[in-house]
């Protein structure tokens, strides 16, 4: 019984720290940005550069990916249990902070994958710190899946794997995009609200004075005009559906809203992503106008969208050459949309057909720059790429530690056989 105890907590540890480490290696922009908000509501966001904290995210998830695996083939058990309940004693504590303040809107350690409330993040952390003290207390308990020998080989196969994942997703984009803005949504789809979705309910309250007395006042008592307004609050009574996107909104440098025009236009457009134009790679700025000239040519419409100020929006014009027009967009929406700065995103009538970091920012030849984009690659979704990105994973990462357990556990057993043999010759 102890030892099924002790192998189901394993597993269970096992897939939550692999899955967690996972989808923060794929996203390091979207985990540093988290780490950004923790350090805000901590009243610490000036003391670590960004450097540092993209440091820190990659750092995190490989780590914890890390002690998945490790956890799943038993590598190091005393070692890694340890490890795992440490980190468990120091996440619950700071999660049930989360609980209690509401800092932030959830604690992201799935990422965008599975959002969890801060009060179910508590929970999940709870039943976790109780099944690393199961593991801690008897180690010896989980049985190995490669033996001694060999676990180098998983140890360095895994760190190698996360840390090269981690860095290709810099480099290019989310293999896998959980996010609302993925290839193949459509945005004012994901900013409908549904026929008969419950409404969001606020109860405001108002802070009145008369006679050098304040007193509060709801809605249905509110007295007359021989009182004073001083100030007033809303608050949530009951939560309501929220859309997928909630947010998204496009604004002209004169304060014309040109979001319905971009998102219902039937055509191609072009959205140059750059949520700080101040800290924006500049390196790929021949492609970028290679590709603001191609949709002018064809005719589709080129938008730049920033938060920036107008003097930072001057200054990349300035510096780049650049003709396109430069929208505001709120800059926790463009982080979201693409996580790459600048990013690259093809629309048709509100769809998401195609992102692209800067790095990869598509390369037309001369003949392919005479086509218009419906017969082009780039100018379809890719449906495929999805169900590829998990057969090359399958491929490249689970495929060789399975054939090393398997090989490892045939020769651990035909090392057993040749020991009875030799015990019965003897």
């Amino acid at each position: 019984m102890k030892k099924t105890v002790v192998n189901l907590c394993r597993l269970l540890l096992a897939v939550v720290f692999i899955l967690s480490g996972f989808v923060k290696a794929i996203d390091p922009l979207g985990t540093q940005y988290k780490i950004d908000d923790y350090l805000e509501a901590m009243h610490l966001s000036g003391l670590m550069s960004s450097t540092l904290t993209l440091s820190l995210s990659v750092l995190q998830s490989a780590v914890e990916f890390c002690l998945g695996i490790f956890l799943l083939f038993a590598i190091r058990r005393r070692f890694t249990t340890i490890s795992v309940l440490v980190m468990m004693a120091l996440m619950t504590p700071l999660t049930l902070w989360l609980a209690i303040a509401n800092p932030i809107a959830d604690c992201g350690c799935f990422g965008d994958a599975i959002v969890l409330s801060n009060w179910q993040t508590f929970a999940k952390n709870v039943v976790l710190l109780g099944a690393a003290i199961v593991v801690a207390r008897w180690p010896e308990e989980m049985f190995r899946i490669v033996s001694e020998s060999l676990q180098w080989i998983a140890v360095n196969y895994s760190a190698v794997f996360i840390l090269a994942m981690s860095v290709w997703c810099l480099y290019d984009l989310p293999l896998f995009d959980f996010r609302p803005y993925h290839v193949g949504a459509n945005i004012q789809e994901g900013m409908a609200m549904p026929e008969g979705a419950a409404q969001p309910e606020f109860e405001t309250t108002f802070i009145l004075e008369k006679d050098g007395r304040r007193q509060e006042f709801g809605i249905d008592n509110y007295p007359d005009s021989t009182w004073t307004f001083v100030d007033s609050r809303t608050v949530m009574t009951k939560e309501g559906y929220v859309p997928p996107i909630h947010d998204f909104s496009i604004t002209t440098p004169d304060g014309d809203d040109i979001t319905s025009q971009v998102l219902s236009d039937t055509s191609y457009v072009f959205l140059l992503v750059a949520p700080f134009l101040e800290h924006a790679d500049d390196s790929r700025l021949d492609l970028i106008n290679e590709v603001y000239e191609y949709a002018k040519q064809h005719g589709y419409a080129f938008y730049g969208l920033t938060s920036s100020s107008e003097r930072a929006v001057s200054r990349w014009c300035d510096m780049t050459g650049a003709d396109y027009e430069f929208c505001l967009t709120d800059g926790t929406t463009l982080k979201t949309i693409v996580r790459s700065n600048p990013g690259l995103v093809l629309l048709k009538h509100g769809t998401v057909v195609r992102k692209w970091s800067h790095n990869r920012l598509p390369e037309l030849s001369e003949a392919e720059a005479q086509l218009p984009l419906e017969q082009l690659e780039i100018g379809r979704t890719s449906e495929s790429s999805v169900s590829r990105t998990v057969s090359l994973i399958l491929l490249w990462f689970v495929l060789p530690l399975m054939l090393l357990a398997i090989a490892d556990r045939m020769w651990m057993w035909s090392r057993w056989v040749r020991r009875q043999k030799k015990k019965k010759e003897e």
